[in-house]
């Protein structure tokens, strides 16, 4: 139950006061937009993310069931907003749990360890493109 919760309040409310500053060069976290898997919706949720050489590493803070994952494995794509720049989502693959706990800054891994998070994506990009807002 207390992960729903959890979910329930990133989705409605951390979310919210995130996304304003997601993407940018002093944020620590980037938008990902994606598509809904069922109602082809377009969505932007800002999420924490860690450079792995040319690649980035996610965190699935709340499990395999949030939505925003769910929809990238559905549509098989979708768009990172970071620094500045667009990247277009290749492919998003599982990543073992000491590396992309790793990835992070310190700060960062204290709260993934907090919140207990297991399970991490390795997510390819595409060359970056202009931001298109």
């Amino acid at each position: 139950m207390f992960p729903n919760r959890m979910r329930y309040v990133a989705k409605h409310m951390i979310n919210r006061l995130t996304i304003r500053h997601a993407g940018s060069a002093s944020s620590p976290f980037a938008i990902l937009r994606h598509v809904g898997r069922r109602s082809g919706k377009p969505f932007e949720t800002p999420i924490m993310v860690a450079r792995l050489g040319e690649d980035f590493v996610l965190a699935l803070t709340y499990g395999p069931k949030v939505d925003w994952y769910r929809n990238l494995q559905a549509n098989g794509k979708g768009t990172l907003i970071w620094h500045g720049k667009a990247y277009p989502i290749e492919a998003v693959e599982p990543l073992e749990h000491s590396i992309g706990l790793h990835t992070h800054p310190l700060h960062e891994r204290v709260i993934l360890r907090i919140l207990n998070v297991q399970q991490f994506l390795r997510v390819k990009v595409a060359a970056p493109e202009p931001v298109e807002v």
